[in-house]
């Protein structure tokens, strides 16, 4: 959180349910940016030091699915937070990295905004 606003990176295949996330992103107050698989989350985040979220589905196109980029960005950027959502795998959030949240699709969307701020709260409270 650079400038006080965090920053989001939403990670979706679908352009309609990427742009309603966006959507939820902005309405909390965070800056938010877009990926439409994982490659493409992870060359934001290489190009970026300022990324405090990510907000991945499960099932995407491409090298990697939301579970494995997630595990993949703990190992390679541990402070960013993790969200994960599905509208098919039911997950268990022992099946993610630790500190991570699993939400079923469709979400609620006071429930992943409120998942948000905890978790960027935490982040604030532990300095990283």
């Amino acid at each position: 959180m650079k400038n006080g606003k965090a920053v989001v990176l939403v990670v979706e295949d679908s352009t309609i349910i990427r742009m309603s996330a966006v959507d939820l992103v902005l309405s909390a107050g965070y800056e938010a940016l877009e990926a439409c698989d994982a490659d493409e989350a992870i060359g934001i985040l290489e190009s970026r030091d300022d990324i405090d979220l990510v907000f991945t589905d499960v099932q995407m196109p491409g090298t990697m699915d939301g579970i494995k980029l997630s595990h993949y960005i703990r190992d390679r950027w541990p402070p960013v937070r993790l969200i994960v959502a599905s509208g098919e795998a039911i997950l268990e959030e022992s099946s993610l990295p630790t500190g991570s949240r699993f939400f079923s699709k469709p979400y609620d969307s006071h429930a992943i905004t409120d998942a948000m701020a905890h978790l960027l709260s935490i982040q604030n409270k532990t300095g990283c």
